[in-house]
């Protein structure tokens, strides 16, 4: 039993919340034991935290100590982002590393025969077909990228949008142009959702095997795997739509909406963390057991929640 006297929250599997939701403005706080938003006249919003996979923070959102512990508790990461997200500050941690799991990712990212066999089952599941022989990793990633930005030229030409390249600057998010500005917050939908799975699976988000010095390379690994059936397209047919000025609505609100209805239709919160587990699997690779730990005093008991959340 909690300190309230409430019995602590036992978390929904990942795979039947809803993804994510954007807060900005309002203040998050806990009120007779419920998650509320408060915007600024007042008005309340009961979210049911442990229903949501990924809670993002833009500017002018404030969180209490209360509410970051219920959502922790919930097993909802919480993050805090830049305006309509294009850059991610900070994030809290819903679960934590699996021993087992973190030794297991860190040798198949160690071994270069491995992460070679990882990186190409990504590129076979990323583009339908074998990866070229005889390619290092440094190759694969060339490749990848020139077929990326072929694919955006197509998806521009397709709805309209005048296109020359990828380009942003995180300190200045109005100089973007539209398309810019609309891919941008569909990939923090994507990586806000892919890095509660890569977290709730109990893996390290900065191991990764394509992607490699940065704090979410791993992230950025998986969500690669969705990002062009799913977040790309829409951002590109909102980016088109708002220059055409059929848009009721900002655009980077739309993507979001988009991407929001995109993940609910393909059902993509029930196949990250299985898609996780098969494409380390092809590193080939056995899992690493604990030998000659001292088993925790008081065992917990097996909960609902996935791998890597605490108080499952």
């Amino acid at each position: 039993m909690s300190m309230s006297g409430l019995p602590p929250p036992k978390p929904i599997p990942l795979k039947e919340r809803a993804a994510i939701v954007f807060v900005e403005r309002a203040n998050l706080d806990v009120i007779d034991g419920a998650f509320v938003i408060v915007d600024s006249e007042g008005n309340r919003t009961h979210l049911p935290i442990g229903g949501v996979a990924c809670l993002m923070l833009e500017p002018g959102a404030r969180i209490s100590h209360a509410a970051v512990s219920l959502a922790a508790r919930a097993g909802t990461l919480v993050t805090w982002v830049g305006e309509a997200g294009v850059r991610l500050y900070s994030a809290g941690q819903p679960g934590g590393a699996r021993s087992d799991k973190l030794l297991w990712q860190a040798r198949l990212a160690l071994d270069d025969a491995a992460r070679l066999r990882i990186v190409r089952e990504m590129y076979a599941r990323r583009f339908k077909e074998d990866a070229p022989s005889r390619r290092s990793v440094d190759q694969l990633r060339g490749i990848e990228g020139a077929r990326v930005r072929k694919l955006y030229e197509i998806l521009a030409q397709q709805n309209g949008v005048k296109w020359t390249r990828r380009q942003y600057d995180r300190s200045d998010w109005d100089a973007s142009d539209t398309a810019n500005r609309c891919l941008s917050a569909a990939t923090a939908c994507i990586h806000g959702l892919c890095e509660a799975a890569v977290l709730a699976a109990g893996y390290a988000p900065a191991i990764g095997f394509l992607h490699t010095g940065k704090a979410r390379s791993f992230v950025y690994d998986i969500a690669d795997l969705y990002k062009m059936d799913t977040v790309v397209p829409e951002a590109f047919k909102i980016a088109g739509k708002a220059l055409k000025g059929t848009l009721d609505l900002p655009a980077e609100r739309a993507v979001r909406m988009a991407c929001r209805d995109r993940f609910r239709q393909s059902g993509l919160l029930s196949k990250i963390i299985p898609d996780i587990e098969s494409v380390l699997a092809a590193g080939d690779l056995p899992k690493p057991e604990e030998q000659g730990a001292v088993r925790p005093a008081f065992e917990d008991e097996k909960g609902l929640a996935d791998d890597g959340h605490r108080n499952q």
